[in-house]
């Protein structure tokens, strides 16, 4: 018997469109996804963990976002290997110069962009997204920085925030995206995102935080310690702490609080506290009766002679 041919009125699936955007947690890369969702893209959000501070909210408070808007998040950790060795590379030799600080602010950008085309590559994502606006900050969103870090990929940036503000990108011209549906915001001022927030009913945290790297005086005793090679994926965590100092090639850091004691314990080199006395880090094991003179100097009591001692050798 012969079978009578079948009819399949099953249409052809096809594949959500893709984009990766840079996410720091703040309202702007939030404001992003949402503008591509309303272009139905599926969504990953890169989250890039640096070592001297970023974004503007913990992991925790990323994953809740990214749960709620059904947003794949990815984090990208830059405080372990081998990702360390190659931004800590990037602060000794900045390429595009540096900020008040030791802030290679456009050579961060250059990473980041780099990486995050090669997780787009690897996932065969077309479109790169980051919540920057034009003129919101000084080192690497004003025109020329944009155009100095833009010079160095082989590849484009879309930023829908200030997209009617830039030049046309091949996603928009191929149809990719609808150019119109993005803004055209400019400068430090937050009303018009503040506006979206509130109509995309977006909670976002207060901006704050920034990178340790900007400020002067940590600036100055991470150059040091970045000349010595003294920063490694193991003492990254001395650097954000405690009173450092460099005596006899020998590196040291004082805790100042029971926090900072119990980070510090944790190391091999060190001299634990005790009643009064804080723990000390050193680089050096032969430098322990300098150790010990120092925790003296820092312990509770009136020590001002012993700590004017070492007041030289502080970074």
């Amino acid at each position: 018997m012969q079978r009578k041919p079948t009819t399949d009125n099953r249409q052809p699936t096809t594949e959500p469109k893709q984009a990766l955007v840079l996410y720091s947690g703040g309202l702007d890369s939030r404001l992003v996804i949402r503008l591509l969702q309303d272009q139905d893209f599926q969504i990953t959000a890169l989250y890039f963990a640096l070592p001297f501070g970023c974004g503007c909210c913990n992991i925790n408070c990323n994953f809740n976002f990214t749960q709620k808007e059904k947003v794949r998040l990815e984090i990208m950790d830059v405080n372990k290997e081998p990702l360390l060795s190659e931004y800590l590379d990037i602060l000794k030799n900045p390429k595009h110069g540096t900020g008040a600080g030791i802030n290679p602010c456009k050579d961060c950008k250059i990473f980041m962009f780099k990486k995050a085309k090669e997780y787009a590559d690897k996932h065969n994502i077309e479109l790169i997204a980051t919540g920057e606006v034009i003129g919101q900050r000084p080192m690497s969103q004003i025109p020329s920085a944009m155009k100095t870090i833009d010079e160095q990929l082989d590849f484009e940036i879309l930023r829908p925030l200030s997209a009617k503000k830039l030049k046309e990108t091949h996603v928009e011209k191929s149809g990719l995206v609808n150019r119109e549906k993005f803004l055209s915001i400019r400068g430090r001022g937050r009303k018009e995102q503040m506006a979206l927030a509130e109509k995309y009913k977006i909670k976002y945290p207060t901006p704050g935080g920034g990178c340790f790297l900007c400020e002067k005086s940590p600036a100055s005793r991470l150059k040091h310690l970045l000349e010595k090679n003294l920063i490694t994926e193991k003492t990254l965590p001395l650097t954000m702490i405690g009173r450092h100092f460099y005596i006899n090639n020998t590196w040291l850091v004082v805790a100042r609080d029971a926090k900072e004691s119990k980070t510090i314990n944790s190391f091999e080199n060190r001299i634990p506290d005790e009643k009064g006395k804080p723990s000390v880090y050193y680089s050096n094991p032969k430098e322990k009766e300098t150790v010990l003179s120092l925790q003296q100097a820092y312990s509770t009591g009136d020590n001002e002679k012993e700590r004017d001692k070492f007041k030289k050798y502080k970074l």
